[in-house]
């Protein structure tokens, strides 16, 4: 068994390592926004296409600060490791004692409200359940700490297992991209729900702090069936809807729906009808990049658009960087681009017409 407490320096220098998550089959793109940050880069596979650990020249601190600067695209969630511990013979019992052993060592959990995220890299890795990991881990922390939190803990202690290895670090919830588990942020389907994409839209909300309530007229582009719209509709705004195909029977009597059933390339609305525009089609990139600019006129400046980029390139950085310099040349600021957790194989971007 062994296990070691780190402090950021070794005979080289200093350096740092982090458990780096992805969405499943992009964690290479989010090794490379690291590589552009930051130059060398030390990777270890840990679950592959989506958790691995990463080995930087630069302290956690700084390598914090330059993340929450400049909010990564793929990179979903990110935690420092400070203890490391080794799981020989399948003993779980004798490296969770270790694992706490080493914890209890931290100063800045003395005393402390916490918030415990555990993960685990398979099921073989811990025989239970997540939630009996978190627990098990809270157990061997419980002399120590103040209280457990799931919210506005003072300090989180992200855990993630492999069948070889448990690793631990603690951070303030804002300095780990997300302060989902994992970044997995999860909401529970509604009743009646018309499709999963409207979790796109809440977790936009949640993740670019956009008041949604705050806008007053949409234009939602490839609306059908209506999952986008379904959002729009219960915060209050005024839709029109464009698709050639249906909408949800649900939404048709809705007084604050107008739907416009053709092409969006071939409807017309007045200029500086909308405060907010919406795209989540399943086409081209570029072909949606191009119907969304010259819809434009219609958006007020100030306005806001929302619009999902498929990445169907096998270089989709590049693609990434031709649709944001289409928007660009059409008088869009862009204030983020990311990887949603519901995004699956596309981006989101949040932008303003200026």
């Amino acid at each position: 068994m062994n296990s070691h407490l780190e402090n950021d320096k070794t005979t080289m220098g200093t350096t740092s390592r982090f458990i780096c998550t992805a969405n499943h089959g992009f964690a290479p793109y989010a090794q490379e926004e690291l590589r552009r940050k930051f130059g060398a880069l030390k990777s270890t596979v840990l679950v592959p296409g989506e958790v691995f650990l990463a080995t930087l020249d630069f302290s956690s601190e700084e390598v914090t600060e330059r993340l929450t600067q400049e909010l990564p695209m793929f990179l979903r969630h990110i935690f420092p490791v400070q203890v490391q511990v080794g799981i020989t013979d399948k003993d779980l019992g004798q490296a969770m004692d270790q694992l706490g052993s080493c914890l209890k060592r931290i100063d800045e959990l003395q005393g402390k409200i916490i918030s415990v995220q555990a993960r685990k890299a398979s099921q073989e890795a811990w025989p239970g359940t997540s939630s009996e990991f978190k627990e098990a881990i809270q157990f061997v922390l419980q002399d120590i700490v103040q209280q457990f939190a799931v919210k506005e803990a003072e300090w989180v202690v992200s855990v993630f297992i492999t069948n070889d290895s448990i690793f631990a670090g603690i951070s303030k919830a804002d300095h780990n991209i997300s302060d989902w588990n994992g970044g997995a942020v999860r909401f529970q389907k509604e009743e009646g729900q018309i499709s999963r994409a409207k979790f796109k839209l809440l977790e936009a909300e949640r993740v670019f702090d956009i008041d949604f309530r705050s806008f007053r007229n949409a234009l939602d582009i490839g609306a059908a069936p209506g999952g986008w719209t379904s959002f729009l509709l219960e915060r209050g705004l005024q839709v029109t809807a464009v698709d050639p195909a249906k909408m949800h029977p649900s939404l048709l009597d809705s007084p604050q729906l107008t739907y416009v059933q053709k092409n969006a390339d071939s409807v017309k609305f007045r200029d500086h009808e909308f405060d907010l525009l919406v795209c989540d089609m399943s086409w081209s990139p570029k072909l949606t990049a191009k119907l969304v600019t010259e819809l434009l006129y219609s958006l007020v400046p100030g306005g806001t658009a929302i619009v999902t980029v498929k990445l169907l390139s096998k270089k989709p950085l590049a693609l990434i960087r031709d649709v944001m310099d289409t928007f660009d040349q059409a008088h869009m600021q862009i204030q983020r681009s990311k990887q949603l957790f519901h995004n699956r194989d596309e981006i989101t971007l949040y932008m303003i017409k200026y």
